[in-house]
């Protein structure tokens, strides 16, 4: 059988990519044969189709960490052909064929059951980015943060993971500060439920800091390097930020007076190698309580013409919301 993919190839330095016609038998080994019907676009999904070996090693290559779609046949007995399923993280896309083919094989242990209440494309608009916004928040509640306690900062607000975190952030009661480098999003922000907006400086300000005046219980930080460092000593007392992302620097410097003079905590946020028993909670959770209205309104979906072009701006950190990317659609 036959199916499109997105086909990254280097030659020489540079790297070409173009939608190719590939059979099933060129899939790696795996239990679950999926018909992948959507997908959706993240930073590493870029990196990735931009040749990038420290995501994926060997070319030729079809990236996409998610995918969601109908299984074809499974050598496993808790699939069956017809059943919806949701497949991210782990090695998916990255040095196993991914997402942006209308087909992939994994094996079982990555696969999950797509819940009642979320459709395959919902899940979709979700993708990497949205659950790593939900595992950002979950960290922070086990950290003991709650709507009374204070302000909660989500920095870079109009990217994947931030505008899904202050989505939900807002539903769920918190009063949410939008860090953002696009002013001419901040009105799209108040939309998500961002009760204030900031700028990029505003926060920096305390970089380089051992103390500053404690602003925010907490704070979901997608982007990394400095942008840590000048959190870290606003925190108030008992408070918490989660990291996940790196597009500002890989480097965190901070005092320790913050952490033994206040108790805060820097929380580590991973949706690659989670157990997938966690992330099938996190799903869930997506599906019922954490359900959000908005999810259409960050979503822009594109068809397979379109990938290009956004893989190109989100990895300029020029994206803004969710991209969900439907196979089937030219």
């Amino acid at each position: 059988m036959s199916f499109l993919a997105y086909r990254v190839e280097e030659s020489g330095k540079s790297t070409t990519a173009a939608w190719v016609e590939r059979e099933e038998s060129d899939l790696p080994a795996g239990d679950v044969l999926i018909d992948v019907q959507f997908s959706s676009v993240n930073y590493k999904d870029a990196l990735s189709a931009s040749g990038n070996r420290g995501v994926t090693k060997e070319f030729p290559h079809t990236p996409g960490i998610d995918a969601a779609g109908v299984v074809i046949e499974s050598s496993d007995p808790a699939f069956k052909a017809g059943q919806e399923v949701v497949v991210f993280g782990y090695d998916l896309g990255m040095n196993t064929e991914g997402g942006y083919g209308q087909r992939i094989r994994v094996p079982a242990s990555w696969v999950l059951t797509l819940p009642a209440g979320l459709t395959l494309s919902e899940s979709m608009a979700w993708g990497t980015a949205g659950f790593t916004a939900a595992l950002s928040v979950l960290k922070l509640e086990r950290a003991g943060i709650s709507p009374d306690r204070g302000p909660v900062l989500v920095t870079g607000a109009p990217g994947g993971v931030g505008s899904v975190a202050v989505a939900l952030l807002a539903k769920l009661g918190y009063q949410v500060v939008a860090l953002s480098g696009k002013p001419e999003k901040s009105d799209w922000l108040t939309e998500l439920g961002a009760a204030k907006i900031v700028d990029r400086e505003t926060v920096l300000a305390a970089k380089g800091k051992a103390m500053a005046k404690p602003l925010y219980q907490a704070a979901v930080d997608t982007v990394g390097g400095d942008m840590v460092s000048a959190i870290i000593p606003q925190l108030m007392p008992e408070g918490a930020v989660t990291t996940c992302g790196m597009i500002a620097g890989i480097k965190v410097e901070a005092s320790v007076f913050p952490f033994i003079l206040r108790g805060i905590s820097l929380l580590g946020v991973d949706s690659v190698e989670i157990p997938l028993v966690d992330k099938q909670a996190v799903l869930n959770r997506a599906a019922n309580e954490w359900k959000l209205g908005s999810l259409a309104y960050m979503t822009t979906e594109i068809g397979r013409s379109g990938l290009a072009d956004v893989l190109a701006a989100v990895l300029k950190g020029q994206g803004v919301g969710r991209y969900r990317l439907d196979l089937n659609k030219a």
